[in-house]
């Protein structure tokens, strides 16, 4: 099968044909249809983050694709010909504490997709059954892809600040992930702020119906949302440091500071008089778990969502990595199309797709 693999944190990723894996015990084989890019796959191929992967390996955890093989042990209702999405867990034990009590991302012994398995950037991917999430009908699995992870991922930071239908909520980074996050933060009733650097990601979010644009290059973010009476919940999606410093101080008393983005540059700057007199809460939030994707896909189901993507060939991987990291990529999420398969029968087709 055709896969980009990660040899060397220092090179580009290599076009090679390897062998179809085989799915093992509770395991299913997936003909990939379509896999998102996501800046953790540039995270994953530069090495940039303390725990790295080990090379060789296939990044891609946004994997969308037909089920052709199901493992021994399977009982989990999945059959050959259904459409799953592989996300970024990969695998969690079922026993912990963690597990357990429904947080299963925060698993001590966990995998990830596209890090400590191989992923999607390929023909073929094997996935676990409990943690592949089954595509409703309807859905565009390229759209199905970035809601795989830029959408489970921003929608759990939603709910993971608390937001309501009176709190003003600023999203610091239009791209990827945050084009996503604003429209799970209207989908509260929120009035949304969005915060980047690139003024074709404040037009989207614009039209994507956020309440104000800050271009962060041309004006002060804290300010410019203090003026507003300051953030009940701000959500960082943004890759530097600064924006989460900012996204803090856009806070009003009370507020919620949820952190997605992960940055190469692992350190921020907290300021502790402040957090303490205005009661600041800074939180953490790692993707979503299987219920999360599964609610993430109904509403995008129901035209709640849109996916602003351009479609790509896997053979130009590096140049869409190029263009994410300077900045030139036209669309917020860019998708490897592995396979031309044509929607269900009556499928509604939700996305915005540019490029």
């Amino acid at each position: 099968m055709k896969a980009a693999v990660v040899h060397s944190f220092t090179e580009p990723l290599t076009i090679e044909d390897v062998p179809v894996p085989t799915p093992g015990p509770e395991q299913v084989l997936v003909r990939i249809e379509a896999s998102g890019l996501c800046h953790t796959d540039i995270h994953a191929a530069r090495g940039e983050w303390p725990v790295k992967p080990e090379p060789p390996f296939i990044p891609g955890h946004e994997a969308v694709g037909v089920i052709e093989q199901v493992g021994a042990g399977n009982d989990h209702g999945l059959s050959t010909g259904m459409r799953v999405a592989i996300p970024w867990l990969g695998y969690a034990c079922g026993d912990c504490g963690f597990c357990n009590s429904g947080r299963e991302t925060l698993c001590e012994h966990q995998q990830n997709t596209g890090y400590s398995i191989n992923g999607g950037f390929a023909e073929y991917a094997v996935g676990y059954a409990r943690h592949v999430v089954v595509v409703p009908d309807g859905i565009d699995p390229a759209d199905a892809a970035p809601l795989t992870c830029a959408g489970v991922t921003t929608y759990k930071a939603v709910k993971e600040s608390g937001a309501r239908s009176a709190d003003l909520v600023a999203v610091f980074g239009a791209g990827g992930l945050g084009h996503m996050a604003v429209q799970y933060a209207k989908v509260t009733g929120a009035e949304v702020v969005a915060v980047d650097i690139n003024p074709e990601r404040l037009e989207t979010a614009r039209r994507l119906g956020v309440d104000h644009v800050v271009h962060a290059g041309e004006q002060d973010p804290v300010a410019a949302i203090q003026r507003l009476g300051g953030a009940q919940a701000a959500i960082s999606t943004a890759v530097n440091p600064i924006a989460f410093e900012q996204a803090m101080g856009s806070l009003a008393r009370g507020g919620t500071l949820v952190c997605v983005g992960l940055p190469a540059e692992n350190a921020m700057k907290l300021p502790i008089f402040e957090t303490v007199l205005g009661g600041l809460t800074l939180k953490g939030s790692i993707v979503g778990t299987h219920q999360d994707l599964v609610e993430v896909f109904d509403l995008h189901r129901r035209g709640k969502t849109q996916v602003e993507r351009a479609d790509a060939r896997l053979e130009d991987v590096n140049e869409s990595i190029a263009a994410i990291l300077d900045g030139s990529a036209g669309a917020a999420r860019t998708v490897f199309r592995l396979q031309e398969a044509p929607l269900p029968t009556g499928a509604a087709h939700h996305a915005v797709v540019a490029g």
